[in-house]
Parts: C-alpha cells; sequence; structure tokens
C-alpha cells in the first residue's frame, strides 16, 4: 500500500471506547476512521464524506439508541451520495437469523459479531476492499 494513501473509513456506532478501539486496530494499517456517535450522525457524516471524500467503506452497529442500524443500512442503500461505499456490520447482535438477514437478505458487504479478534476485522476490511477493486 502507498504510504501516501489514506484511506477513511466512517464508524458508526454507540459506543465511544469501540469507536476508539476500531480507530486504533485500523490506523495501524493505514486507515483514518472517523466515527460517528449514533445513527443519525452517521448518517449526517458519510453523506457529506460523501460529497468532500468519499469513505473507502462504512462499519455500522445494529443496536443503537437512537435509530436502528438497518434503518440506517437501508437509508445509506436509498441515496444516491452513499449507495456505492461498502457497508460491514459490526454487532453483538450474533444469532444465525441475524447474520443470514445480514448478508443474504439485505446484502451488507460483511457481518462482524462482537466481540472479534483484531485480525478478523481487518481481514474483513481487506475482503472487501479487494471486491471493491
Amino acid at each position: 500500500m502507498d504510504s501516501d494513501v489514506v484511506r477513511s473509513i466512517v464508524y458508526i456506532e454507540d459506543d465511544p471506547e469501540m469507536i476508539d478501539l476500531v480507530s486504533l486496530i485500523l490506523s495501524k494499517r493505514g486507515f483514518q476512521v472517523k466515527g460517528a456517535n449514533g445513527g443519525r450522525h452517521g448518517l449526517d457524516l458519510a453523506k457529506k464524506l460523501a460529497v468532500e471524500a468519499k469513505p473507502a467503506l462504512i462499519l455500522l452497529d445494529l443496536m443503537m439508541p437512537d435509530i436502528d442500524g438497518w434503518d440506517v443500512y437501508q437509508l445509506l442503500k436509498s441515496d444516491d451520495a452513499t449507495r456505492d461505499i461498502p457497508v460491514i456490520i459490526i454487532t453483538a447482535k450474533a444469532q444465525s437469523i441475524d447474520r443470514v438477514l445480514g448478508l443474504h437478505i439485505a446484502k451488507v458487504d460483511d457481518y462482524i459479531s462482537k466481540p472479534f479478534r483484531p485480525q478478523e476485522l481487518i481481514d474483513s476490511i481487506e475482503r472487501v476492499l479487494a471486491a471493491q477493486s
């Protein structure tokens, strides 16, 4: 990877500690994580960045107090500015039905269950980005 290229990721999550943790993990791999505290902030941030400098992908929590993550996902996919940005779900909602819903019905790009290993997150992001190019 060219060290001058910084790939940005939007992380929509209602837990600031999770945002900090993921930022730390990914910054070591050349990513810049822009955290959004909750669904409303995340939608606003994703739309703003899509116009300025489109993020490489969006990490999205499902269980948030202001807007449910599935609603955020639908709104992202229905907006021309954010429709083509890949989305990886990161959630504690780990039942197999949720995974099937995410991957096969909603067509998210990947689905990671909390807690996860740092390498699992990195592998998922690299796989999704490779599929985009």
